[in-house]
């Protein structure tokens, strides 16, 4: 990028050190000096000339680099399926407007010149507002029309995936039972912090980045849905998370998280959430109270006397009374189960013993 900012300010120092010197050459002309090896001649001109390349090195990049920039950031951010069907109405637009604007050019001067002009700018605008508006409905009418005749496509709506789900690993899993439709995208920011996660120095932190680098690589080759990174960015946000709800808000697509913070901020501005947390709840085997179930108990509670155990499926099961069991199986009596967003937590006690009062 800097190789080419210094090329194009070197094209613009020349091209207006030239125009300054044809100015310079004009003003002298205009004075008398005809004699082109004369003081009063080269004044002016070798004036202008470095004023003008002066002016070339200093606003080329304002002319060229930056509004091309600022036209990339912003069409990286407009849905892919946006920009189709806008090419197609601004098409259609200017089809329809050539016989107007060819009636309209035998009108008079300045009318014949001025008009074909805005017809074609306001059907082409119209045409690509129109298909923009309607791209869900059309993209409806097409398929309905078409289901007959070709093979079921897969759902264009796209799925965000935020680190933490990735991470898990779980939406690999969910990826083959065919429960999702659409394309998984992870923006390329995620990928980034994956990335950045991986490269940490902290033990843990890097087995974690590694484990969702290793778990993409998974979806790529055994996920029954397409996967894609996507380049899709939010410039004025700069925290991961602020991205990817406001990404999710301008290609109005859900986000797939196990984030309980994450879930909450989107839902409070409007955006759909799939929590694979309560997904995993919900599929989940009823534990009813006074059932028994076997554990190992494998830790303290944060109770006097409680030990703490998992079911095969993770969900956490304090056991009154276990704290003397630790690396210990024993059957307990479910006495009360509490289900959050953040999960399952069974409460117990040793089967066949009362509970204290």
């Amino acid at each position: 990028m800097k190789q080419v900012e210094l090329i194009l300010r070197l094209v613009g120092m020349i091209v207006l050190a030239a125009v300054g010197w044809g100015v310079g050459d004009y003003i002298a002309t205009r004075s008398g000096a005809m004699d082109a090896l004369t003081m009063p001649y080269l004044r002016p001109a070798l004036a202008m000339a470095i004023a003008g390349a002066g002016l070339g090195l200093l606003v080329t990049p304002w002319v060229f680099i930056r509004p091309a920039v600022w036209t990339r950031k912003r069409i990286k951010q407009i849905p892919a399926r946006h920009l189709f069907m806008g090419t197609i109405g601004l098409a259609a637009g200017l089809l329809i407007s050539v016989p107007l604007a060819l009636t309209v050019s035998f009108l008079p001067s300045p009318l014949g010149t001025v008009l074909p002009l805005l017809c074609s700018i306001m059907f082409g605008g119209l045409g690509m507002a129109v298909m923009i508006m309607r791209a869900e409905d059309l993209r409806a009418l097409w398929g309905a029309s078409l289901v007959k005749t070709s093979t079921p496509q897969a759902d264009e709506h796209g799925l965000l995936l935020d680190t933490s789900v990735i991470i898990d690993g779980r939406i690999a899993d969910i990826s083959q039972t065919g429960f999702i439709e659409g394309t998984l995208l992870v923006p390329r920011f995620i990928l980034e912090e994956l990335q950045y996660i991986a490269d940490s120095s902290d033990a843990l932190r890097r087995k974690r980045g590694r484990r969702g680098l290793d778990i993409l690589s998974r979806l790529q080759q055994d996920s029954l849905v397409p996967i894609r990174v996507t380049d899709m960015d939010v410039e004025d946000v700069r925290e991961a998370d602020g991205k990817l709800v406001q990404l999710a808000k301008n290609l109005n697509c859900p986000i797939v998280t196990n984030d309980y913070n994450l879930n909450r901020v989107a839902q409070l501005q409007g955006v759909r959430v799939l929590n694979v947390n309560e997904l995993a709840n919900a599929v989940k085997t009823a534990v009813l109270h006074g059932e028994t179930l076997k554990v190992r108990i494998i830790q303290e509670g944060t109770e006097p006397n409680q030990g703490v155990g998992y079911l095969d499926d993770g969900t956490m099961v304090v056991v009154e009374d276990g704290r003397k069991d630790i690396n210990h199986s024993l059957d307990v009596t479910v006495t009360k189960v509490l289900q959050t967003a953040q999960g399952r937590m069974i409460f117990a006690q040793p089967h066949n013993r009362h509970p204290r009062r």
